[in-house]
């Protein structure tokens, strides 16, 4: 999974996994290992037709702890005298990934003829599905009508994906991928504090052409704004995202709108500004573009002399045309990359940019610049507040400046 969705810090928090009898049925080892990197306790629930595809001694293996398979005198870890309740008393989220059009059936009329079954009847919490069958089955109209009734249930649905599939077929039907899963698994871990409200995130840098194959830019990686895209997404945010050229994807329910140069960040930004609640500029724009040179590639034979010499004009300044847009109700988060006089940068960008909360680092310092895993931060807010961070993961700053802001 790429860095940003790699959050940690969920530590007691426990996931129930059901896994059912499709192909797929392998890839729930991925998913054990991804919410435990993510500090989760993980449990399963391995189904008579999952087990020919993946033992649950393998799900024990790798630390799933307590592992159920048959109702009746099953080689599960498991208790199995109330194991079909027990998930329900200690588990906060219940996932079933992959889920065939046999469990859907079974889910959607309350069925309580298998383990899974019995334990997702008598959950109380978060329960999520991922199917993973044929596209003509996902395609049947009964599959067609268990999957709306799910959703009429309180299920969190997770859309499969399209491609090839084992059989050869191509269609809907692939389990959703990895980042996917995780992530709406994650969501249902997560305070919901910033549900309702409506989130922008610019991130990444910009391009700035000069000629047909040339360009001014920087090395940012968007990571960062990822991160704090993410941790938005997480704790319920409306989010919506103005990516640079980056090689960064995001979960399908965030808005994603994608530009190269800093005109294009400019129009897109200012454009959805007006209908959000908190702004969260973190983009590496150029502050000057290069005049271009003309319509084809310059060639060295057209060099006057030895040296080249390129003209720049300067680009607008996105997070200072947001700062002078904002309104009473809206809060702006700015990041200011620097490589000396932090502190004093900061101060003055946070009054210059009518920002409620600034996050400085020193990119030229090892382990806190451009596509870093990790940041050390100056981070500073209009009441007075200011705090410097030890080197954390990005993951863990985007989470504690949500913290930061929602304590304002």
């Amino acid at each position: 999974m790429q860095p940003h969705y790699r959050f940690a810090g969920f530590m007691g928090r426990r996931v129930h996994l059901g896994v059912t009898g499709s192909i797929a049925a392998y890839k729930a080892l991925d998913i054990l290992r991804a919410l435990q990197e993510a500090d989760c306790r993980v449990s399963a629930t391995v189904t008579e037709a999952g087990a020919r595809f993946v033992t649950p001694l393998s799900f024990e293996a790798l630390g799933a702890s307590p592992v159920y398979d048959a109702m009746f005198g099953g080689s599960g870890k498991g208790d199995t005298s109330f194991g079909h309740l027990e998930p329900g008393q200690d588990a906060d989220v219940l996932l079933i990934a992959p889920a065939t059009a046999s469990t859907m059936a079974r889910l959607a009329f309350g069925l309580a003829d298998d383990m899974l079954a019995c334990q997702a009847l008598a959950f109380p919490g978060p329960k999520l599905v991922a199917p993973a069958m044929n596209p003509r089955m996902w395609e049947a109209p009964a599959t067609r009508r268990n999957w709306a009734t799910l959703e009429a249930l309180g299920y969190v649905r997770i859309e499969p994906d399209s491609g090839n599939v084992a059989c050869g077929d191509t269609g809907a039907g692939r389990l959703a991928p990895l980042e996917q899963i995780v992530t709406a698994t994650l969501r249902a871990l997560s305070p919901q504090d910033l549900a309702g409200r409506k989130v922008l995130v610019t991130l990444g840098p910009t391009r700035e052409p000069w000629d047909a194959v040339r360009f001014w830019s920087n090395p940012s990686s968007g990571t960062m704004g990822a991160c704090m895209a993410m941790a938005a997404y997480l704790r319920g945010a409306e989010v919506s995202v103005v990516a640079g050229p980056t090689a960064l994807d995001f979960p399908d329910g965030m808005q994603v709108v994608r530009v190269q140069t800093a005109r294009q960040m400019f129009e897109a930004a200012t454009d959805l500004w007006p209908s959000m609640d908190v702004g969260c500029a973190t983009a590496a724009v150029a502050d000057f573009r290069p005049l271009p040179f003309g319509e084809g590639k310059f060639k060295k034979a057209d060099l006057d002399g030895d040296n080249l010499m390129v003209e720049f004009e300067p680009n607008h300044d996105i997070l200072q045309a947001m700062g002078r847009a904002k309104t009473g109700g809206q809060q702006l988060i700015g990041f200011a990359a620097e490589t000396a006089d932090l502190q004093a940068e900061a101060e003055r960008k946070l009054k210059s940019k009518r920002l409620d909360l600034l996050a400085a680092n020193d990119v030229s310092e090892a382990g806190s610049g451009f596509a870093s895993a990790t940041n050390r931060m100056f981070v500073l807010d209009a009441s007075g507040r200011r705090e410097s961070w030890p080197q954390l993961p990005k993951t863990e700053v985007a989470w504690r400046l949500w913290d930061h802001l929602l304590l304002d």
